[in-house]
């Protein structure tokens, strides 16, 4: 039977071919794949559900599969035309469109790839599926972009106020530069504030004395007029913003706190000004013993001024959210020495290409990820890893962006530029993840939904009640209390409750060697009671070294130089110990035919004309190779030592083996032991023997592990916990490991942070050990319980300010709210959530 799928996902020709090749790899399966149309033809001998072909293609990659109607076969068939046509003369939803590759600086492209490698000016819609495009790394970190704290999918290139809820925008790639500009301009409209508001201010509380002395200057009318020219520049410069923000989010219906200070301060002024020019409209209660009407400019003024004051530390206090991130941008050097002809050259860091030597002296910053080619040093990679004890490096060691070297000079080979780098890379982690949603924010935008229409309704309702049954002068009463109950209630403070917390958390774990990639793995990892761990890498060094060569008829060369000479086309770390002892035993490689890597069992090909297989048991019952019980028993006796056994099988009969020791971390025994104090099961899943698998476990006091483990067994084994109801977390590098790290609540890739493991894991350990995963657990712990805190303050700060301002105490304790104390509560409440969330700055994980 044949059927027709489409799929998505595939960017080029490669994708294609990993695609088509994944699908012949299932047994019954024969597929052809095209990339312009997107469509698999598949001949099955029965039929396979397209689970099972949706789950083969999640492990290879982010694929979709599915069965292909008439529309979308023609849909498919049609795209190559429409990318060709979106690409010449003309563009989609108004984008302006390039077509250059989807990583161009600053630019956006939709994450299914639709339209291939063409990528727009502006955020907004992908025009083939309709998701929103992303951005694409900046590759300077130097662009200024700016987004809302609240409102992540606001970004804009110039400052400004956020379209939904008024808040400022904020620096997406903050400098210094850029948060004292934002900052003067406040402080600049704060002094002019402050000159006008506080002269208005004493001559409305000098008219509350008796035998004012003002009036001996000049009647009451004429002290009116010198409030409101005073109040001009406060309400029509300093504070306008507050206006407009209002005005904005009322014409678009995205109600926030500025919509409450607008109508309130907006009414306020709105009946002063109505009072003065025409008081004959108003009934007595609402005029004074001389006849004119109780203006309300100092309230305008106060109410505005503390809410500017309220801005003005917010943005002094959200500078230092983003400090984490200053300080990775602050570790790039901005030129670096290199090596040409002999000679050096001083360059900026911007011109240096792959393959350049360059050369570090002293004290100098590492310019780009590379490796030593002449010399060695001490290198502090403390401000990637979190670890203060330098490492030495010599030739060959890999060296990274950012780090300092110590007292000697060494030359290097650039081998990451640009974005490429891990600084880079952790600095555009760092800056997404600040900027994602964490779950548990939707509690608060669903709250803040309906918070402030319900404020509103309160409002009117206390306004009301007040003119009512109030004392007289009952309208006074109630047109105070309806202002106050406007400005002290704050959404602000509920909407910033996730986010900062968000944002200083996950520049914390990035100055510890903790990259998360968002706050939903963030929020998540407080949750996860099972640790699924490799062991190659994760609990050991994973710098496997052969520790002796056995072979049945004494020729150890020759055997080593077969295995040798199979395992230089892996890459799999413990083909790479067998290769770099046959090269420390002067051993040469020769040429092998037929290669092939059988997943987790081992690799085989043909040497010298002999059909040579080395790998695990597995690999030995795949190729039918008979084992001497000798042989067996020998390779036993070294499994229980913990070491690692292959088995070399020579056409079809068990020759010998090779015994690869591989060191377990020293942070390993000690990380176990407090994930389990925690709570969280730690179950060990390997690819090697039963024996080995149990000789680790023992040493480190496991008691669940499971030994020979394919890919697809970890995969399933996560299913198994997951339908359990476990939130599990699975730790491994990231490549072999990587259906497994899909599956996974949360996926931990470890090691120094390859592109891959960065972009397959939720979370990255730039250090590559359990400890980092201790640090994860208790950082993510931290920021969850300081998002509570946070909620619970701006809802309990709700609850009470709001009927304090509507005045229930009044009856009971004479106890009025002023506006003018309400607006500096309203301010004070938002600064708290930020400070509050700043204390996760001094968390020690």
């Amino acid at each position: 039977m044949t059927h027709t799928y489409t799929i998505t996902g595939m960017t080029c020709n490669g994708c294609r071919s990993k695609v088509e090749k994944t699908l012949n790899a299932i047994d019954g399966v024969e597929a052809k794949v095209s990339l312009n149309p997107s469509i698999a033809t598949i001949t099955m001998e029965k039929h396979i559900p397209i689970t099972q072909l949706q789950e083969a293609l999640s492990a290879v990659g982010k694929y979709t599969i599915e069965i292909a109607n008439d529309k979308m076969l023609q849909q498919a068939t049609s795209n190559e035309n429409t990318v060709k046509s979106c690409c010449s003369t003309h563009s989609h939803s108004d984008k302006k469109e390039i077509k250059i590759a989807v990583n161009a600086n600053g630019k956006y492209y939709c994450p299914m790839h639709c339209e291939g490698e063409k990528v727009y000016d502006k955020a907004g819609d992908c025009p083939v599926c309709g998701m929103d495009l992303v951005k694409a790394p900046d590759l300077t970190l130097s662009k200024s972009l700016y987004t809302c704290p609240m409102h992540p999918e606001v970004i804009s290139e110039t400052p400004g106020s956020c379209p939904i809820c008024g808040m400022d925008l904020v620096p997406m790639n903050p400098t210094d530069t850029e948060d004292q500009k934002t900052y003067k301009d406040l402080v600049k409209k704060m002094k002019i504030a402050v000159v006008f508001t506080v002269p208005i201010f004493a001559i409305a509380m000098i008219e509350m004395m008796p035998n004012n002395p003002l009036l001996k200057i000049m009647d009451a009318t004429k002290w009116n007029w010198v409030q409101f020219i005073l109040t001009l520049p406060v309400v029509f410069y300093a504070c306008w913003m507050f206006f407009v923000r209002a005005f904005k989010s009322i014409i678009t219906w995205n109600l926030n706190m500025f919509t409450l200070i607008g109508i309130g301060t907006g009414v306020a002024f709105l009946f002063s000004l109505v009072g003065m020019f025409f008081p004959n409209i108003f009934p007595n209660e609402f005029k004074t013993e001389h006849g004119t009407v109780l203006l309300y400019f100092e309230a305008t003024t106060v109410i505005l001024t503390l809410v500017l004051l309220g801005q003005l530390m917010e943005a002094k206090a959200h500078s230092q959210t983003s400090g984490a991130i200053k300080e990775l941008l602050k570790l790039a050097p901005t030129e670096a020495i290199l090596v040409i002809d002999g000679s050096d050259k001083v360059i900026s860091i911007h011109d240096i290409k792959k393959g350049d030597l360059l050369r570090v002296k002293p004290g100098d910053k590492i310019p780009v990820d590379g490796k030593i080619t002449d010399g060695e040093s001490s290198i502090d990679e403390a401000m990637i890893t979190g670890e203060p004890i330098p490492v030495d490096k010599k030739k060959g060691d890999n060296v990274i962006a950012g780090t300092i070297n110590g007292n000697k000079s060494f030359i290097m080979v650039a081998e990451k530029v640009g974005s490429e780098t891990l600084l880079s890379q952790i600095v555009q982690m760092v800056n997404d993840a600040s900027r994602s949603r964490a779950p548990i924010q939707k509690l608060a935008d669903s709250i803040s939904k309906y918070f402030v229409p319900i404020v509103v309704i309160i409002s009117a309702i206390t306004f009301i009640i007040w003119a009512k049954f109030g004392p007289e002068p009952a309208l006074v009463y109630g047109f105070i209390n309806a202002i106050a109950v406007l400005i002290i209630a704050c959404p602000c403070a509920l909407g910033l409750a996730t986010p900062m917390s968000v944002m200083v958390g996950v520049g914390k774990g990035a100055q510890s060697g903790v990259l998360i990639k968002n706050a939903e793995a963030l929020e998540n990892m407080n949750k996860v009671n099972v640790l699924i761990t490799d062991k190659t890498g994760t609990i050991t060094e994973g710098k496997p070294s052969v520790e002796k060569i056995y072979a049945t008829n004494n020729n150890d060369y020759d055997l080593l130089q077969s295995i040798a000479s199979l395992n230089q086309y892996s890459e799999h770390p413990l083909a790479q110990a067998v290769v770099n002892y046959a090269k420390s035993k002067t051993v040469s490689l020769i040429e092998v035919k037929d290669f092939e890597a059988v997943a987790g069992k081992g690799v085989t090909g043909t040497v010298t004309n002999k059909k040579v297989a080395l790998g695990n048991k597995k690999l030995m019952e795949q190729v039918k190779a008979t084992i001497a019980d000798d042989l067996e028993s020998r390779i036993i006796a070294e499994q229980k030592l913990g070491k690692t056994v292959s088995y070399i099988a020579v056409d079809g009969v068990a020759v010998g083996f090779v015994s690869i020791t591989d060191a377990i971390k020293t942070s390993s025994a000690a990380a176990i032991k407090e994930l389990m104090r925690q709570g969280v099961e730690v179950i060990m899943l390997t690819g090697d023997n039963i024996n080995t698998a149990k000789a680790v476990a023992d040493e480190l006091n496991l008691s669940s592990y499971k030994a020979s483990c394919l890919p697809e067994d970890k995969l399933n084994e996560i299913k198994r916990l997951q339908s359990e109801g476990k939130i599990v977390a699975m730790a491994g590098d990231g490549i072999n490991d990587a259906p497994a790290l899909a599956q996974a609540d949360i996926g931990i890739a470890m090691g120094t942070g390859t592109d891959v493991a960065i972009e397959s894991a939720k979370i990255t350990l730039v250090k590559g050990d359990l400890q980092g995963i201790v640090k994860a657990k208790n950082l993510s712990h931290a920021v969850m319980r300081n998002i509570k805190q946070n909620l619970f303050f701006a809802f309990f700060y709700n609850v009470l300010g709001v009927p304090i301002a509507a005045g229930v105490l009044y009856p009971y304790f004479g106890i009025l709210l002023s506006p003018m104390i309400a607006a500096l509560a309203m301010s004070f409440s938002s600064v708290s959530v930020i400070v509050n969330a700043l204390r996760l700055r001094r968390l020690k994980l």
